[in-house]
């Protein structure tokens, strides 16, 4: 088999909106990754940048199923020594209303430059309202 290799100035990129209130935050999250990462085109390449840009609004609305809003927990460490912090989804999602959403998508991007690079083509936003209507974002419904 031959490597694929796209041009980037051949590859097409669009922009999408997602609203994800009441939506379940892994089905978003999958699906702003597979957008993202360009698994919906003919075009798709692994290792190459060939995806569109996704905005997802209501972020704050999102939706978690059984109990996760009390038992999922978020961690850090503040590299010290005993610096281990931990915060439940609540409180996660009190503080930072759309941190649950960006942790979930980046967990799902690759590792290493490459998915540094596409977490950056993925926009979360709290409310309904968002700066990037001058690239009219194509709806979709989940």
């Amino acid at each position: 088999m031959k490597t694929v290799f796209v041009k980037p100035a051949s590859v097409e990129r669009k922009w999408f909106i997602i609203d994800a209130e009441g939506k379940v935050l892994g089905r978003v999250a999958a699906r702003v990754v597979s957008i993202v990462r360009g698994k919906n085109k003919p075009l798709y390449t692994p290792h190459q940048e060939v995806g569109d840009f996704v905005v997802v609004v209501n972020a704050d609305k999102i939706a978690v199923t059984g109990r996760k809003a009390q038992q999922k927990m978020y961690y850090r460490h503040s590299g010290y020594p005993g610096g281990l912090k931990a915060d439940s989804y609540e409180k996660l999602s009190a503080r930072h209303p759309t941190a649950p959403l960006e942790n979930a998508i980046k967990g799902m991007l690759p590792k290493g430059p490459l998915g540094r690079k596409l977490a950056k083509n993925v926009k979360v936003y709290a409310g309904a309202a968002h700066p990037h209507s001058a690239q009219n974002p194509t709806a979709i419904d989940l």
